[in-house]
């Protein structure tokens, strides 16, 4: 069984109910909350090991709450070059886990999306895959080889990170790619469909941004 963390956010959960299955499907050895992720956590009746952050998006009830029952709280300065959700990356990092999983990634606030997504690299110069996930979809980076195991009809979007990615091979796919190339302003790796329950995605240089969304068919 791979060591799994989970790191809970402040953006926007959608079903929890998606929380709550994940949680007991993938049996996280930690679950971090960045300052108002534990709100989501307090919805679910559950208890994170630790809850990191300045605590302005959280209520001093809620964070009261969960001292009592043996959360730990590590408070910082609202005045910091961190966010909050980095914050909580760090520690996670330093459990040495071989996935580490952040819901509550996405939502209205597309600078926090952005800055979420960017951290996705933290966890590529640490060796440590991080994935954004929510109800619709994971997001996560793939330098070298990955394999995607999904279903049949599931759309797959890639876009280069870091400028360009050359030497792109995709095998089990609608529209499969040999030794391509990916820039940034030409976003034609949009809605890719699995052809089979896995695909394969290779990249020769550069950093290929992946995202998966669950659901079969077309998406909105």
């Amino acid at each position: 069984m791979k060591k799994v963390v989970f790191v809970i956010t402040g953006g926007q959960i959608g079903d929890p109910d998606f929380l709550r299955v994940k949680i007991a499907e993938l049996d996280p050895v930690e679950i971090i909350c960045a300052d108002g992720g534990a709100r989501h956590m307090h919805a679910l009746g559950l208890i994170p090991g630790v809850i990191i952050g300045d605590m302005d998006s959280l209520s001093r009830e809620i964070t009261r709450y969960f001292e009592e029952r043996g959360s730990r709280i590590l408070r910082y300065p609202e005045k910091k070059d961190e966010t909050d959700t980095q914050l909580a990356l760090e520690y996670a990092f330093g459990m040495e886990p071989e996935k580490i999983y952040i819901f509550g990634a996405f939502g209205t606030r597309i600078d926090h999306v952005l800055a979420n997504i960017s951290l996705l690299i933290a966890g590529e110069k640490k060796g440590i895959q991080v994935l954004l996930v929510d109800e619709w979809c994971e997001v996560f980076l793939v330098t070298g080889e990955h394999i995607i195991e999904g279903e049949e009809g599931q759309t797959v979007s890639l876009l280069p990170v870091s400028g360009m990615a050359t030497g792109i091979r995709l095998e089990g796919f609608e529209y499969p790619l040999e030794n391509g190339v990916m820039e940034m302003g030409v976003p034609y790796g949009i809605s890719n469909r699995l052809i089979a329950s896995r695909g394969i995605v290779k990249v020769g240089t550069g950093q290929l941004l992946v995202i998966r969304y669950f659901k079969t068919g077309n998406l909105p």
